[in-house]
């Protein structure tokens, strides 16, 4: 498990390790019931506190994407499609909104941003 983090890209750190760690049980890069570093080895690891690791933990648990068992560690959940199925939904959300910004400023139509919707869905991968 690889995580980056930019101290520069003005996002906390806690929100940069939610982010990745997600991101990768989303993915299925980590598997369910896969054991997660320890709060104190992933701090350590990334050179930040084990209080920043702890929140970004904490979120991640309290989303449902990881579990704790007492003196053993932090595990990833086993995956609640309803809970992908949201996050997907809020990002092509955000996604949507990004598009219709940009069809605006340079005057493209509903209509003409719905035809590349239905050519880009129809088109073989």
């Amino acid at each position: 498990m690889n995580i980056l983090l930019n101290n520069r890209s003005g996002e906390p750190i806690y929100s940069q390790i939610y982010s990745q760690l997600k991101g990768l049980i989303i993915s299925g890069e980590l598997d369910e019931d896969e054991a997660l570093p320890s709060i104190r080895s992933l701090a350590k690891d990334l050179r930040i506190s084990a209080i920043t690791t702890k929140r970004a933990y904490d979120d991640l648990e309290k989303e449902g994407f990881i579990y704790t068992v007492p003196s053993k560690g932090c595990f990833v959940a086993p995956k609640n499609m309803e809970l992908i199925k949201e996050d997907h939904l809020c990002r092509i959300e955000e996604d949507l909104q990004d598009i219709k910004k940009m069809a605006i400023s340079c005057g493209i139509g509903y209509e003409e941003i719905l035809r590349m919707v239905k050519i880009a869905w129809n088109e073989k991968e």
